[in-house]
């Protein structure tokens, strides 16, 4: 069934004092969301695209509300992406659960130096598959993890460097291989 709007504000815990910020693509609909909070259209939205039914981009600036309720309400334009700045210690942290259970699973792998990828006797692997660990958490992990080491290469001068030679040195290596 569908909630009213005073339902879906409970069901959210947005209650006054708080801040609540929108942020997606443009054209989704922030702003008619926005507006309906509000009860009326205190945010300018467009019309749909017959092309594909998403919103017009209209939101050109930020922009904090209070409502009637006290609640703010951070309207924002549309975004094309979202990146992490730096996580350290707080990816592991929202991830413990999958970190906790690669570190135990780590010790029963057939290698020490065991990527959890594709190496025999993987046994995150075996638990992936089962079923013991869950699949999309551990891809998100491993996603955001990569992530972090694509922006900390970008920064960072000397290990883009050592990047730059690593893949070098692999290229070679096949290239060897694959002489007669």
């Amino acid at each position: 069934p569908l909630l009213g709007m005073s339902q879906l504000i409970a069901r959210a815990g947005l209650v006054a004092g708080h801040t609540v910020a929108f942020i997606g693509s443009s054209g989704v609909g922030k702003s008619t969301i926005v507006n309906a909070l509000a009860g009326a259209e205190v945010m300018a939205t467009g019309a749909e695209r017959e092309s594909d039914g998403r919103g017009r981009h209209t939101t050109t600036q930020r922009e904090l509300l209070r409502l009637s309720s006290g609640l703010l309400v951070l309207d924002t334009p549309g975004i094309r992406e979202l990146e992490l700045w730096t996580a350290d210690s707080g990816l592991d942290e929202a991830f413990g659960d999958v970190v906790d259970s690669v570190l135990q699973l780590a010790k029963s792998c057939r290698f020490n130096d065991c990527r959890h990828e594709k190496e025999p006797g993987c046994a995150v692997q075996v638990a992936l598959a089962d079923g013991t660990l869950a699949t999309d958490r551990y891809e998100a992990w491993h996603q955001l993890h990569r992530e972090q080491g694509f922006i900390a290469r970008r920064n960072d001068a000397r290990l883009a460097n050592e990047q730059r030679k690593k893949w070098k040195a692999i290229a070679k290596e096949a290239k060897q291989r694959s002489r007669p």
